[in-house]
């Protein structure tokens, strides 16, 4: 496994151009972290690019969605370089859909109690994930029989695993926060924004355990080489 370790542990290359260097040099592996923001921000570029980055390295690598077939996926991130699209035709990312009859077979074979939670996190520890995306918080609300009191438990069970774990996370306030940015060991925003007649788009790191931030939005940008991350540029929002 590629990556820096300091007193905390490995820290992970995020594959974003630009973002490590305002956590630090990388993320903290076998940590949960929340990637917020409206639609159409960046989530999904950034969360894609996570994965790739940990398959180019050899690590074990699950994508766990709920309203998009791999098909779709790849062809949306097929016009990035990154490589997204070679990456899921290898053996290198498992795509899990879980409202499909295969993916329901799959996460079945790791027992029928405990619901969705039970599941997937003996899904990721008997594959031995090491990096995991899940897209989004509203597969929980589809599997879940009531997200506000089982919330809890599902993402301190996703917090033991020894994975990586992303979360995507539908939400268009900052400052409206909800159980899964208070349990999360790391909170990434996406923002867009109008300013001065033109859409400008950035990126904020509200909460990471760990790590020293200073919680300012950076500019960003989509390019063929995906999302991109200005370190130096910061955005008024």
């Amino acid at each position: 496994m590629v990556g820096s370790t300091n007193a905390d542990g490995m820290r992970l290359a995020s594959g974003v151009a630009g973002f490590d260097e305002l956590v630090s040099g990388g993320l903290i592996e076998d940590r949960l972290y929340v990637i917020s923001g409206p639609p159409g921000s960046g989530k999904t570029t950034f969360c894609t690019q996570f994965i790739t980055e940990g398959a180019r390295d050899g690590e074990r690598c699950l994508y766990v969605t709920m309203h998009e077939t791999a098909e779709e996926l790849s062809t949306d991130m097929s016009g990035y370089d990154f490589g997204f699209d070679r990456a899921l035709e290898s053996d290198a990312i498992t795509f899990l859909n879980l409202v499909t009859e295969e993916g329901k077979r799959t996460i079945t074979q790791h027992g029928t109690d405990g619901g969705l939670t039970n599941r997937l996190v003996s899904f990721i520890e008997g594959h031995d994930m090491d990096r995991v995306v899940i897209d989004s918080t509203m597969l929980l609300q589809h599997f879940l029989r009531d997200v506000s009191d089982e919330i809890t438990g599902f993402l301190s069970a996703l917090k033991s695993t020894d994975a990586t774990v992303l979360l995507i996370s539908e939400m268009t306030d900052p400052s409206s926060y909800s159980d899964e940015h208070y349990l999360a060991h790391g909170v990434i925003f996406f923002h867009n924004f109008l300013d001065g007649g033109k859409m400008t788009r950035g990126l904020q790191v509200i909460k990471m355990r760990g790590t020293p931030i200073d919680c300012d939005i950076r500019r960003i940008e989509f390019s063929d080489a995906g999302l991109t991350v200005y370190p130096g540029q910061k955005v008024d929002g």
